[in-house]
């Protein structure tokens, strides 16, 4: 940076003078100013970084920690969060709301199930125990008259048949836990199908004393699962059937709204409480007494019912007042 110039003297010798070189120095200072400066611009950067990336981390872990607290803990943390985070935590309260409402529901229907089957493998007994009854007197007297011996064998197959359906409400059970729903969609004839389901049941609503007033349209299609939407009816029926004064109708009526099919299935027989008909869709629930299997089966009948019609896109609903129960089944067309 330095520059060297001669000049002579007084006595005629030439004089060496050393000047710095302004310019040179002043783009050396310069570039060293603009190094440093970046280098203080890059340490703070880092540094703030470095920090900002601790203080990231410590409140990552500080919402962690009230989270987990909320969603083990029974008493309400909710004032733990920061007054910015009130969103936050309420959403947090929700969803800790709803699983523990769905844990409860679960631990209800294993309950139901599990005295279900206790009460089932006590009731296999009595008709089990007739049945070798009346065969072993048939077997020990040959020569029992013909009217005494047609009697006790008529029990011996009424007792076969209830044994048989104790047996069948134990693989509904156990069918029921193993299988998965699929759905093999179509265009149903709708009418066909509640009109042939109808013909079914006519022994039963023959022997019960009812009858059956369907409404709906002859032209009626929706597209669904033929045999799984004759299972939804099937049950949505017979349940009518079963909880029907003798001798009343049951109304099965269609209705076309919008984009949509609604099926009522009316029936007029004791009124359902609102404690019943909050869990009348759940699974193993029944309403009448669990042992009392004459009329009802495993509880798992309008279950299924009800995965069936979500599958579908479609809700099923119950009501009942006045003596007067109706299910409500809405079927996208």
């Amino acid at each position: 940076m330095i520059t060297q110039a001669s000049f002579p003297d007084d006595s005629g010798l030439e004089r060496i003078t050393r000047m710095p070189n302004w310019v040179k120095l002043k783009n050396l200072l310069l570039r060293t100013l603009s190094i440093t400066v970046s280098l203080w611009i890059a340490s703070v950067y880092f540094i703030s970084r470095l920090s900002s990336s601790r203080s990231e981390r410590n409140a990552l872990r500080k919402a962690g920690e009230i989270i987990h607290s909320c969603m083990t803990q029974d008493r309400d943390v909710s004032d733990r969060f920061p007054e910015e985070y009130a969103g936050i935590s309420a959403q947090i309260v929700q969803i800790k709301s709803k699983m523990l409402r769905h844990e409860q529901i679960l631990k209800e229907e294993a309950a139901r199930k599990n005295d279900l089957i206790t009460y089932l493998a006590h009731d296999l007994k009595t008709p089990l125990t007739s049945v070798i009854g009346y065969l072993s007197l048939l077997d020990e007297a040959p020569d029992m008259p013909a009217k005494q011996k047609a009697r006790y064998t008529h029990i011996a197959l009424d007792k076969a048949n209830r044994l048989e359906k104790l047996i069948n409400e134990f693989f509904e059970i156990t069918r029921y836990n193993l299988q998965q729903i699929v759905l093999e969609k179509e265009r149903v004839d709708l009418y066909y199908l509640l009109v042939q389901l109808t013909d079914e049941f006519y022994p039963v609503l023959s022997a019960h004393g009812n009858t059956i007033e369907l409404s709906a349209d002859e032209k009626c299609t929706l597209y669904g699962d033929p045999e799984k939407l004759a299972r939804v009816f099937n049950n949505l029926l017979k349940n009518a059937i079963h909880y029907s004064y003798p001798g009343t109708p049951i109304d099965i009526l269609v209705e076309e709204e919008a984009d949509q099919i609604i099926l009522l299935f009316r029936n007029r027989g004791k009124t359902i409480s609102r404690q019943q008909l909050t869990s009348i869709f759940d699974k193993f629930f029944r309403l009448d007494d669990a042992r009392n299997s004459h009329t009802g089966g495993a509880g798992l009948g309008l279950a299924i019912a009800r995965e069936i019609i979500t599958l579908h896109g479609g809700t099923i609903s119950a009501d009942s007042e006045k003596e007067l129960t109706t299910f409500r089944v809405s079927l996208p067309l």
